[in-house]
């Protein structure tokens, strides 16, 4: 029977991870790479990625990037061989990109109705049309990996509706295509957990609320709904993320782990 410290290493794997420049993204990455795996950032700004790189490798973590804009199933493609090509593998594929409540997206995080279809069509195709379309490139390097795992990261709007008194008084909102991305990927977990299945692993990671410095007030009313009575920090979600990438979690798919502080417990 293997150690734990054996299962969890992933020394010689390669994990891709969209929206890796991210904050979220960034501690998955940490995560995994403090592991032994080597790191590929898939994402937009290549500066943030050059910068983001660089901080990965002064922590002794092998890593690279490729840019790709997610709108552009191409580019998105493109990026994908791109990385694989690199060391001719894919073992682990994280999907982290997503519209979030902080982007400055015109009609996005506002009221609903001043909500935008065309903000509601980018969230579609930045939050689910990668899962689509990386899966179809990454599949057959995941399935002849050995340890091929896949993690769709989701919200705790994905699980429950949100609660809009937190928000009164203050200019957050959380916009209805966020809910509904979330929910297709708990969705697509299960379905591509299945399609992929018994070569490749699929499962969901759901955050609750990060401390990100929103308002006072909002931060007051998210910690006392709380059970363990704080937001998260990226830090909370490192275990979770190495174990769902691991030999850790071998027999494991078609599973969401939620991390939020007991958030959805009621």
């Amino acid at each position: 029977m293997k150690t734990l410290a054996e299962l969890s290493k992933l020394k010689d794997r390669v994990a891709l991870i969209t929206g890796g420049a991210g904050h979220l993204g960034m501690a998955i990455a940490e995560a995994l790479g403090e592991n032994g795996a080597t790191i590929a950032i898939l994402d937009l700004d290549e500066e943030r990625c050059r910068t983001r790189t660089a901080e990965l490798e002064s922590k002794g973590i092998k890593a690279f990037f490729v840019i790709a804009d997610l709108l552009s199933a191409e580019a998105t493609r493109s990026a994908v061989v791109e990385a694989i090509s690199k060391y001719g593998r894919l073992d682990v594929f994280i999907h982290a990109a997503s519209l979030v409540g902080t982007d400055k997206v015109k009609g996005w995080a506002v009221p609903f109705e001043s909500q935008s279809l065309e903000a509601w069509q980018m969230a579609m195709r930045i939050g689910l049309d990668p899962v689509f379309t990386i899966l179809q490139e990454a599949r057959p390097y995941l399935e002849s990996s050995g340890h091929g795992a896949v993690i769709l990261v989701s919200s705790i709007y994905g699980l429950v509706a949100p609660d809009n008194s937190l928000y009164e008084g203050t200019q957050m909102q959380t916009p209805s295509a966020y809910s509904a991305v979330k929910g297709a990927l708990n969705q697509l977990t299960r379905h591509f957990a299945t399609l992929l299945a018994p070569h490749v692993r699929v499962n969901a990671l759901t955050p609750g609320g990060i401390l990100r410095g929103q308002s006072s007030v909002f931060i007051e009313r998210y910690e006392k709904r709380t059970p363990m009575r704080r937001m998260g920090t990226e830090e909370d979600f490192k275990g979770a993320a190495a174990f769902l990438a691991s030999d850790l979690s071998a027999y494991v798919t078609g599973q969401n782990l939620v991390v939020d502080g007991g958030w959805t417990a009621w």
